[in-house]
């Protein structure tokens, strides 16, 4: 994201004015032309195919692998979205995940959209989740109002100094306020890359583990593509992370605005299926952040 000025001055500072805008624009990402540009394969090349001279990218689940890649830099905020075709027909057992990871074990930070196989007829579910300094285990569960192997969708990641937001065809499904000042954790340390996996997870994806993926029906393929990270990539500017001035820190991503907000009651009300703020066997005290609202 490279915005040019006016040149108004005279000639040397309007060089040096040029030469920073331009070393800036290194690190503050825009969307990349192709796959290869910004991503590399993690596992299983064999099953990941360039399409369309890169712009899309086929993931293939067989009896043999799965696969997945992940963006070649880390990034500290900022937005994050891929345009999904998720695996058609009878994917039980299937599990495509779009996720950033700052691939650290004992306090890593994530932030996971995982969808979830379903039988033939069945509607697709999306579960989100969140790791904040190695604390995880605040999955909900999303309906999805459409269905996701007849086209792509557009699913994205917001991540500021004041909130996470998942969208999905911009309509809001989560967020997750900052509330470190009640003692709350809150993801803002950690750069993370962005990651996506096809892969089989038929112990637990679909009903609990109870439909097992039917073999017969792979091989399984799910689709992206129009890959858009906009962030501070690490390393860079030690200014990037904190800058005020970068567009997913202003005002209008602090909050909901009126229409996301009704769009936002709109799926709590009709589509989510499981909150672990609601489940008392898991948690019998309700945690903290499941009060903070919206």
């Amino acid at each position: 994201m490279v915005i040019i000025y006016p040149l108004r001055y005279n000639s040397v500072f309007s060089m040096i004015l040029l030469l920073w805008i331009l070393v800036s624009g290194v690190f503050v990402w825009g969307r990349p032309a192709t796959f290869e540009q910004d991503f590399h394969v993690t596992w299983s090349e064999s099953h990941i195919k360039q399409i369309d001279q890169g712009r899309t990218i086929q993931l293939i689940l067989d009896q043999g692998s799965g696969c997945g890649f992940a963006s070649k830099v880390k990034y500290l905020f900022g937005r994050v979205s891929m345009k999904i075709k998720l695996v058609p027909g009878d994917s039980a057992g299937t599990v495509t995940a779009f996720y950033m990871n700052s691939d650290t074990d004992s306090v890593r930070d994530e932030l996971d959209f995982e969808f979830l196989g379903n039988r033939t007829g069945q509607p697709y579910t999306v579960q989100t989740n969140i790791y904040a300094h190695g604390k995880g285990d605040r999955e909900q569960r999303v309906n999805l109002w459409f269905d996701p192997a007849a086209d792509f969708h557009t699913y994205s990641i917001l991540w500021n100094h004041h909130r996470i937001v998942f969208y999905i065809d911009e309509v809001p499904i989560r967020v997750y306020k900052n509330n470190e000042a009640k003692g709350i954790p809150y993801p803002k340390m950690q750069a993370m890359g962005v990651f996506s996996t096809l892969w089989e997870a038929d112990n637990w994806a679909t009903r609990g583990g109870l439909e097992k993926i039917d073999w017969s029906k792979a091989p399984f393929s799910a689709y992206y593509k129009d890959f858009d990270i906009e962030g501070c990539a690490i390393p860079g500017p030690a200014t990037c992370a904190t800058n005020p001035r970068n567009w997913w820190e202003g005002a209008a991503y602090q909050a909901l605005n009126a229409i996301e907000a009704r769009r936002y009651r709109w799926v709590r009300m009709n589509h989510i299926i499981y909150d672990y703020c609601q489940d008392k066997s898991r948690y019998p005290i309700t945690p903290h952040e499941c009060f903070t609202g919206i």
